[in-house]
């Protein structure tokens, strides 16, 4: 129970002990009026038993006023339990999604390898609905039915402890009913998640692949991942439900026996003369109210199970460990790979083996080879995007991997081929480079980036709206944008991703004229294909299938006759081709 609460509460337990005070405060005002109500029966009964002695009528209005009292009470403490109730699930919901979206943001891009987006997504909307939903209706029910059962079997067994066992003795068969049942509904919830989350990535893919799923007229029956995955989420739905209801019915319908067996006993006891009328009056209207809250609980119990299961899936990530480290680094040092070897997943084959090379301060290095040969792998393990799994790399002498990665990133710009912006203003997107920076900054960045006569043209200028991802704007558009965020971090080391690849004549003019202002005086790791871009580089590394194939610059690595030879003689040969009817 202790780690249900635990997940729920996303590790913060006292978070919730508002919301468990305010639940048994509810519980206990709940359950005083019964006893009101049997005094003032008692008092009758007195009056009818014995009338010599009279009516107690001063007893009668003082019961009367204190139930008219407790009216207010009443609504007094139900607004607490519905204000703190609330509250605190909002919060919770609310306070837990930041950080958790914190706290992904500084695991390694090892963990998003693992994890599908659409999964990702559910964990942080669907998920953390659920779990609102159980702090603020859940919860509270839960503890008032834990509590006041407990409360009620001390309390009554002073009374008369044959009444009281013959009220609680069917709930433990109840509850068992649930704990030996328990592992089915685990793995009932948990196909029922898988399916959402196949269904969630399934509908993703559809969406963002529409456009080739028209061109392809893949319409109809010829699409049916998408409607076999609506097909599972339905049955996994329905089959939840068709064996959890059945066994959550018998466990009511157990725990609710005991009011039956309770009035049975308490009939023969009156028959035998060994109970009052009143004590037995006591009974049924206490137990009403114990059964109540209890009832409610086991109502709820299959939702409870699916939040838990919700709850646990949050805490996984959250106890993912992010990237370690506290030392800084020296940005102006070089950048040494010492027979680093490193895989994606322990399944796969290694993107780079036994790797090892100097990448000197302030001077270009460009990577080159064919595609997969682990040129982007380079630059993302010199960002510690990734950790190696054998071998060292080093910057300014310092270990990366004891690096801090906040520290670390700090000193890095990064110019990716594929540019993501986000849904928001053009000028907001560049200071995503510096948060900080004066608009003055952005237009200087701009105009170093060659791009700020067309950010002026828009109606709006800088605070011209994005669609997501950029969709609003060209290639080349994007592109000078990206390098102008790179201008206003103004970082020592910047790394290029193949920034011109797919860009035409003129954007890659305007682009290339833009990098030229981003790399001047910095460390610059160039991954480029068109082999006459990086000419001029200090030093070029070629790749090969993981491995340095060989390194120098670039006249030294056509005399070899290399692979680097090779590539260079295709594109220029490729130059002189055209397309003939």
């Amino acid at each position: 129970m202790m780690q249900y609460f635990t997940n729920i509460s996303g590790g913060n337990v006292r978070s919730l002990w508002p919301t468990g005070l305010a639940a048994i405060l509810d519980g206990i005002v709940r359950v005083f009026p019964a006893v009101l109500l049997v005094d003032i029966f008692n008092t009758m009964y007195m009056y009818f038993a014995e009338p010599q002695f009279g009516l107690d009528t001063t007893r009668l209005w003082t019961v009367s006023i204190l139930l008219f009292g407790w009216m207010f009470i009443s609504y007094w403490t139900f607004s607490i339990l519905y204000d703190k109730s609330y509250y605190v699930a909002y919060r919770q919901a609310a306070s837990g999604r930041l950080e958790l979206a914190e706290h992904i943001r500084r695991l390694s891009l090892g963990f998003f390898n693992r994890r599908d987006p659409a999964d990702m997504t559910n964990l942080l909307l669907s998920d953390y609905t659920q779990v609102e939903t159980t702090i603020s209706h859940n919860v509270p029910q839960l503890i008032s039915g834990i509590i006041m059962p407990v409360f009620a079997f001390a309390g009554l067994m002073f009374l008369d402890w044959r009444m009281t066992l013959a009220m609680f003795v069917a709930l433990p068969f109840g509850l068992l009913l649930l704990w030996l049942t328990n592992s089915l509904q685990e793995r009932l919830c948990e196909n029922q998640v898988r399916a959402r989350n196949e269904a969630a990535s399934r509908l993703q893919e559809y969406l963002g692949g529409i456009r080739e799923i028209k061109a392809h007229n893949m319409g109809g029956d010829r699409f049916q991942r998408l409607r076999l995955s609506f097909q599972r989420l339905k049955e996994t739905s329905i089959q939840l439900e068709a064996i959890l209801g059945p066994l959550i019915m018998g466990a009511m319908l157990l725990a609710r026996s005991g009011m039956t067996i309770m009035i049975l006993v308490g009939s023969y006891l009156l028959l035998d003369g060994s109970l009052t009328l009143p004590i037995f009056l006591l009974f049924l209207l206490v137990g009403t109210r114990i059964f109540d809250p209890l009832t409610a609980v086991l109502m709820n119990y299959g939702e409870m199970k699916y939040s838990a299961f919700s709850a646990q899936r949050i805490m996984d990530v959250r106890r993912e460990q992010p990237l370690q480290g506290d030392k800084n680094i020296n940005p102006n040092g070089s950048i040494v790979f010492e027979r680093v070897t490193f895989s994606y997943n322990e399944h796969a084959l290694p993107a780079l083996k036994d790797v090892s090379f100097t990448i000197k301060p302030k001077t270009i290095t460009a990577l080159v080879g064919s595609s997969g040969s682990g040129k982007s792998t380079v630059t993302r393990l010199i960002s510690r995007f990734w950790d190696v799994q054998q071998g060292e790399i080093r910057i300014g002498g310092q270990a990366l991997h004891e690096a801090d990665p906040e520290r670390l990133l700090q000193h890095i710009a990064i110019v990716f081929q594929d540019v993501y912006l986000f849904q928001d203003t053009i000028g907001n997107n560049i200071r995503i480079g510096n948060m900080n920076a004066t608009q003055a900054e952005v237009e200087e960045a701009a105009r170093r980036a060659c791009c700020h006569d067309f950010i002026a043209a828009l109606p709006q200028g800088y605070d011209t709206p994005v669609g997501e991802g950029g969709s609003t704007l060209s290639g080349g558009e994007k592109q000078r944008i990206s390098i102008a965020r790179a201008l206003l971090k103004d970082a020592p080391i910047v790394l290029l991703d193949e920034a011109t690849a797919s860009l035409d004549a003129e954007n890659e003019s305007a682009v290339q004229q833009a990098i030229n202002e981003l790399v001047a005086h910095k460390t610059v790791v160039i991954i480029a294909h068109r082999l006459k871009t990086i000419q001029h580089a200090d030093h070029i590394i070629v790749l090969e299938q993981g491995s340095v194939s060989e390194e120098g610059t670039h006249q030294s690595l056509v005399l070899s006759g290399g692979i680097y030879a090779k590539l260079w003689g295709l594109q220029q040969n490729a130059e002189g081709w055209n397309v003939r009817a």
